[in-house]
C-alpha cells in the first residue's frame, strides 16, 4: 500500500523554526534533532517529492530532488567563515529547484522559503554571475516589448513583485534613455510571491505552488532563453 501524497505542512514546522531562532546553538539543535527530522526535513522531502512532477509538467529543466544532502532541500548549517554572525544554523526552511544547466543557486530557479515570520515563493536569478547578468540586460535592451509583456502581464503582476538590488546609475554600454533602463539596472532578477503562513497548513499545497510557478513560467522562460538555456 502506497503512502498518501504530501498535502501540507503542519504547525510543528513554524514552532520548530521559532524555537531555533531563540536557541540557535549546536547543543540545542543536537538535542532536538528528532524534532528537526519530524517537523522540517521529512515533510520538506515529501513536499519536494510531490512538487516534482507538477513542476516538470511546466518545464522539465527544473529539478526537484528529494535527497537529504545534495538535493533541493538546502542545508540547515550556515557558512560562518566570513560572517560576523556566528550563529550556526539557518532559521528557515529553504527549497531550491534548480535548472538542470545551472551549477548553483545563481542560475534561474524556483525557491520556496519558510521562516517564523513569513513564507514566500521566489522565481528567477539572485546575484547572477556577470555573463548571466549581461545576458538578461541585453535581452531587455534588445526586446523591451517582450520584457514588458512578461512582467506587466496582469496575472503575473498581480501575483509577483520584482525585487532585489539595482545599480545607482545605468551600466556602461546601455542607453540611459532606454525605456526599460530601470530594469536594465537590476543586479538581481527575482520575482517574489508572498504566501500567507496559514496557506501552507492547508491541503493541496503542491498544487497551489505549481499554479504560482505556472503564472511565472513566461518570466522564467525569458531568463532561460536570454542565457541560451532550454525551458
Amino acid at each position: 500500500m502506497t503512502e498518501p501524497e504530501f498535502s501540507h505542512f503542519s504547525q510543528d514546522l513554524f514552532d520548530f523554526l521559532a524555537d531555533l531562532s531563540e536557541h540557535n546553538e549546536r547543543e540545542w539543535f543536537n538535542a532536538n534533532k528528532a524534532r528537526y527530522e519530524a517537523s522540517v526535513r521529512a515533510p520538506a522531502l515529501d513536499f519536494i517529492r510531490a512538487l516534482g512532477p507538477r513542476i516538470q509538467a511546466i518545464s522539465p529543466h527544473f529539478l526537484a530532488i528529494d535527497k537529504k544532502v545534495g538535493g533541493s532541500l538546502m542545508r540547515p548549517y550556515r557558512d560562518t567563515r566570513f560572517s560576523k554572525d556566528k550563529t550556526p544554523f539557518k532559521t528557515n526552511l529553504g527549497i531550491q529547484l534548480r535548472h538542470d544547466g545551472g551549477k548553483d543557486v545563481h542560475a534561474p530557479g524556483v525557491y520556496f522559503h519558510v521562516d517564523a515570520s513569513g513564507v514566500f515563493l521566489g522565481v528567477g536569478s539572485w546575484h547572477p554571475e556577470p555573463a548571466a547578468l549581461k545576458s538578461y540586460r541585453d535581452a531587455i535592451a534588445e526586446d523591451p516589448e517582450r520584457w514588458t509583456a512578461v512582467t506587466r502581464d496582469p496575472a503575473f503582476a498581480e501575483s509577483f513583485e520584482l525585487r532585489g538590488e539595482s545599480l545607482k546609475r545605468p551600466p556602461r554600454g546601455y542607453d540611459k534613455d532606454h525605456p526599460q533602463i530601470a530594469d536594465i539596472m537590476r543586479k538581481d532578477f527575482i520575482a517574489v510571491h508572498n504566501v500567507a503562513a496559514d496557506d501552507i497548513l492547508q491541503p493541496g499545497l503542491p498544487d497551489r505552488v505549481a499554479s504560482w510557478v505556472q503564472v511565472a513560467a513566461p518570466y522564467l522562460r525569458f531568463l532561460c532563453e536570454a542565457q541560451g538555456a532550454a525551458f
